[in-house]
Order: structure tokens, then C-alpha cells, then sequence
């Protein structure tokens, strides 16, 4: 096959991966020169190995397996298998040219009746910010600190550390993380009932630190960007010799951080649905927009709290908690209920999560694992603001 001779530029917005790279010659030539440009050495200076072939490919970067050379950090240790994520050719200005389109249709959208509640315009922007710091590579980097910092005494969870000085943009090498995807221990291993107890306990008890201790959520948290390590140990069956399995974060660039007011409202409402408390879930629910334009809050609350009351019965005992906010939701949009971005990606995620949870292991809990963590929320933020206001001048 002839080579194909086309020069990348970040102004071409590529519609595909085929567009953007002809042959894989040409891709890898602009992963290289990314690179190079990105930290001013050659790709040979920095990297012992570097495979060609992408392990993996996103809608905004491609990543590569490499050994990093130990001279170029001036330290002598072992090289170091790094993955390297390099940003695609020209994914910024296709971003963003396709949101100026968005943008215009959510416009005209303001004066069609049935849509304009929506306020598509406002939930675009919000949208608009969390895909364009996915683009810088940089602050992926920062998020990733970040979250290695709030997680350092959990031995259960980790994510990729970011190799320093090797961030930019364009291209972040931070270190290669084995692992198997979660979805094998969804969907394919039979058996190990007691692993997967185990993953649902550590994934859902560590989104709700990201959510109650921590106010800094990662938003993209499906089972793609899961990973899980479990030793020799799993082929024992003999309960004390049984490690606990380790659950690996990727791909932080999506985040989410909520107000203080927020974030009080949405404790508020997990409280609720966890009590099964429909009114006051309702109440909480029209709160998490500043801008709340239900045309009948009265019927919202009413129609709740009816489902939640047929829940607490002993016909709707066997009604999952999760169920029962799917259900809410579908009420907020039967109602024209609004709800800012930030807070629907949450809401999103800990759907997201609690479902795949919900495979592993059915009889997990997980609300009433949230209902014991919000108590002791209440109790550590009554404890702080008590001292605070004794220690106060």
C-alpha cells in the first residue's frame, strides 16, 4: 500500500479515525511528532520501547505502551512501563465547531414550547466545559494528583500516577496499569461470588467518599475506565487465604465538583430516597436547579410521594432503591423538572455505578450503605462546625 502524503494540523477536525490517519504510517508519524514536539526531545531520548499500535483509542486521545527510559527522570532505577496518551489530531477545533452547531439549534430551541423548558442552551455550556478539559491532557494530570492525594490510605483503589515532567497538553505519560476490565466480572466469570461482593463494596463506598468527603467526583465512571487486579489468591477457596481485589480508575479528565449548596441538596436527596422519603425527595429534587421552572411543583410532589408511599408497603418491599430514583427521574421529566448539569452528572454516575453494582452482587446495599456514611457525614460536619465556632476569634 502507497503511503498516503497528508500533513496533520491541529485545524483539521477529524470525523473519524480512518480521516485522521490514512495508514497507520501516518499515525504513527503524528504520535511521534506530537511527542517530541510536546517535550523538545526525540521519541528514542525518552522512551526504550514504544509500541507503534495504540492499546487503546478514545474519542479525544490514543494511548500507547512504552518503557521509559530512567535516564531522561536522572534517577537509576528499573525502566518503568508507562503508558502514553496522546491527544488526536485536530480534536479541539472539531469539539468546538461542533458545539457553535449545538449551540445555534439550542437557541432556536427557546422558542418552541415544548422544548424550551429544557433551557438546552444552558445545559450545552456546562456540557461544553466538561468535554473541552477532557482536551487538555495537562489537567487530566492535575486531576489524577488530585485524586491520588484524597485516596492515599485506601489500599484498594488506585489510579495511574502522571510522570512528571512528562505532562502536557498534548501527550501525558503516566504509569501503565494491568488490570481486566470490570465487565469480565460482570458479565463472564462464573462463580467468585465472593470477589464480586468485594468490587461492588469498594466501588460504591469509593464514589461515595468522592461524593461526601471529598466534593470531587469522577464524572466518566462507566466500566470501561474500571480495571480490577486480584492476585494468585482467587484460585483459593479457602476464605482466609482470600485478598481482596484491586480497582483501578482511568481516564480522569471528566469531573465534577458541586456548590456548597449543591452539594447540600443532593446529600439531602440520596438521604431521602435512602429513607425511602418521597415528599422530602421531591422537595430536594426541585431544589437542585437555581432556575426551577416546573409548571406544577404541587403535582410533582404529590405524584412522589404516592409512589414512594406504595414502595414502603409490603408489596413494595422488593422494590430496589436504585429502581425507585430510576422512577424519580422519569417523574422530573413527566413534570418538566429542571436540573442543573453539574448535579445530573452525579446523578448519572451513581446510576451508572449503582447498576453494574447491582450485577455483581444483588444483595449489596448500597443505599443503605449511603444512608450509614450520611449519618456520619451529619455527625463529622456538626463536630467541625462546633469547633470551628469554639476555635473562632
Amino acid at each position: 500500500m502507497a503511503r498516503a502524503e497528508r500533513k496533520f494540523s491541529e485545524a483539521e477536525g477529524p470525523s473519524s479515525m480512518s480521516s485522521v490517519y490514512p495508514i497507520a504510517q501516518d499515525r504513527f508519524s503524528y504520535t511521534k511528532k506530537t511527542i517530541e514536539r510536546a517535550f523538545g526531545r526525540s521519541l528514542n531520548e525518552i522512551f526504550d520501547k514504544f509500541e507503534e499500535e495504540p492499546i487503546a483509542s478514545g474519542s479525544v486521545a490514543q494511548v500507547h505502551r512504552a518503557v521509559l527510559r530512567y535516564q531522561y527522570l536522572q534517577q537509576k532505577v528499573k525502566p518503568i512501563d508507562v503508558a502514553v496518551k496522546v491527544r488526536h489530531p485536530g480534536v479541539g477545533d472539531s469539539i468546538r465547531r461542533d458545539f457553535i452547531i449545538m449551540k445555534c439549534v439550542a437557541k432556536l430551541s427557546k422558542f418552541i414550547p415544548n422544548l424550551s423548558w429544557l433551557r438546552l442552551d444552558e445545559s450545552l455550556q456546562q456540557f461544553a466545559v466538561f468535554m473541552m478539559s477532557q482536551v487538555d491532557l495537562a489537567r487530566e494530570a492535575a486531576h489524577l494528583s488530585r485524586f491520588i492525594y484524597n485516596f492515599r490510605r485506601w489500599k484498594d483503589v488506585s489510579f495511574p500516577k502522571p510522570l512528571y515532567p512528562l505532562v502536557h497538553p498534548a501527550v501525558l505519560v503516566e504509569t501503565f496499569e494491568p488490570g481486566q476490565s470490570v465487565l469480565y466480572y460482570v458479565d463472564e466469570l462464573q462463580g467468585y461470588e465472593w470477589i464480586k461482593s468485594d468490587l461492588a463494596h469498594i466501588g460504591i463506598h469509593a464514589l461515595l467518599k468522592m461524593l461526601l468527603v471529598d466534593n470531587f467526583i469522577h464524572a466518566d465512571m462507566h466500566p470501561g475506565n474500571i480495571l480490577v487486579r486480584v492476585s494468585n489468591s482467587m484460585s483459593s477457596q479457602n476464605p482466609p487465604l482470600r485478598s481482596r481485589p484491586h480497582v483501578i480508575f482511568l481516564d480522569v479528565g471528566m469531573t465534577a465538583e458541586l456548590s456548597k449548596r449543591d452539594r447540600v441538596n443532593l446529600l439531602e436527596f440520596f438521604k431521602a430516597i435512602a429513607l425511602r422519603d418521597g415528599r422530602t425527595a421531591a422537595e430536594c429534587t426541585l431544589k437542585l436547579s437555581r432556575k426551577q421552572c416546573c409548571p406544577d411543583p404541587r403535582a410533582f410532589i404529590e405524584e412522589v410521594d404516592k409512589s414512594f408511599i406504595s414502595w414502603n408497603s409490603a408489596e413494595g418491599n422488593n422494590v430496589h432503591p436504585g429502581e425507585c430514583m430510576h422512577q424519580l427521574l422519569e417523574y422530573v421529566r413527566r413534570h418538566k423538572v429542571n436540573i442543573d448539569g453539574n448535579v445530573t452528572t452525579v446523578m448519572v454516575t451513581t446510576l451508572v455505578l449503582e447498576g453494574w453494582q447491582r450485577k455483581l452482587d444483588p444483595e449489596y446495599d448500597a443505599m443503605s450503605a449511603l444512608q450509614r456514611l450520611l449519618f456520619k457525614v451529619d455527625w463529622v460536619e456538626s463536630l467541625f462546625y462546633t469547633m470551628e465556632g469554639v476555635m473562632a476569634p
